[in-house]
C-alpha cells in the first residue's frame, strides 16, 4: 500500500529560530505529542510537548533547547507495521517522514495509520483468530502455513505475539470452516492451542472424560 497519500503538511514544521511561545501555541492548538524541527528542509529532530510546555522563558529561541530534541522518523516507503512500531517505540502520535535524500516531506498522524490498519483485510475479513504456542526453537512459519492450508484454510496473516526464553506464541487469522481439523493437526505437531474456541472438539472431549472420571471416583 502506498502511504504517501496520508502524509500531512497541515502544521508547518518548527525551526530553531522560532520562539518557545510559538512552539507552545502549536501544542496548545493541536492534539500532538511531538513536532518536528527542520533546517534547510533537513530534519533536526522533534520536540516533545512535555518538554516544551515546562519551559518558562517563552521569548527564548528553540535553539537554546536543542538538546531536548528527539531523533526518530520514518522513510516514505515504510509499511504500516513499521510505522506502528515507530509510534509505539517513541510514545508519539506524530512521525516525521523523509524521502530517500533525507528531505523532510511532512508527517504521519497515528490516527490515520490506525485507520489504515483497522480497515485492512487482515482486520475486517470474517475469520478465526487462533493463538498457538511451541518451543521457540521448534516452530517454523512454513510448517504453520502448511498446516493451515493442508486443512483447506486460508491464512490472512500471522505474527509472533509473545516470546519468552523457551516458548513463542503466534497469532493467526484464518478463514476456515474446519477450524477443529486445523487445531487437531497443530496439536499433532506439538503446538499448544492458547486461544479458546467455543466448538473445540478436543477440549469438549477432555471435559467429558473428566466428568466421567469424576463420576467414577464418586461411586
Amino acid at each position: 500500500m502506498n502511504m504517501n497519500e496520508y502524509i500531512l503538511e497541515e502544521i508547518k514544521p518548527l525551526r530553531l529560530k522560532d520562539s518557545v511561545k510559538n512552539a507552545q501555541e502549536i501544542f496548545n492548538n493541536y492534539p500532538i505529542t511531538h513536532f518536528p524541527v527542520i533546517e534547510n528542509n533537513k530534519l533536526l529532530g522533534s520536540f516533545a510537548e512535555d518538554d516544551i510546555q515546562t519551559i518558562e522563558n517563552k521569548d527564548g529561541e528553540l535553539v537554546s533547547y536543542a538538546h531536548l530534541l528527539n531523533s526518530f522518523f520514518a522513510d516514505e516507503k515504510a509499511t504500516v507495521l513499521e510505522l506502528l512500531k515507530i509510534f509505539a517505540d517513541n510514545d508519539t502520535n506524530i512521525i516525521p517522514i523523509l524521502n530517500e535524500d533525507k528531505d523532510y516531506l511532512g508527517y504521519f498522524d497515528l490516527r490515520d495509520i490506525l485507520d489504515v490498519f483497522s480497515t485492512s483485510p487482515f482486520m475486517i475479513e470474517e475469520s478465526e483468530t487462533l493463538i498457538i504456542e511451541k518451543l521457540r526453537n521448534d516452530y517454523a512459519m512454513s510448517e504453520i502455513t502448511q498446516i493451515v492450508e493442508s486443512n483447506g484454510g486460508k491464512l490472512l496473516g500471522l505474527y509472533i505475539s509473545e516470546k519468552s526464553s523457551e516458548f513463542v506464541q503466534i497469532t493467526l487469522k484464518i478463514i476456515s470452516d474446519e477450524i477443529n481439523e486445523i487445531m487437531h493437526t497443530f496439536r499433532r505437531y506439538d503446538y499448544k492451542i492458547i486461544s479458546m474456541h467455543e466448538n473445540d472438539i478436543y477440549l469438549e472431549d477432555l471435559k467429558n472424560r473428566s466428568e466421567y472420571l469424576q463420576k467414577y471416583l464418586e461411586m
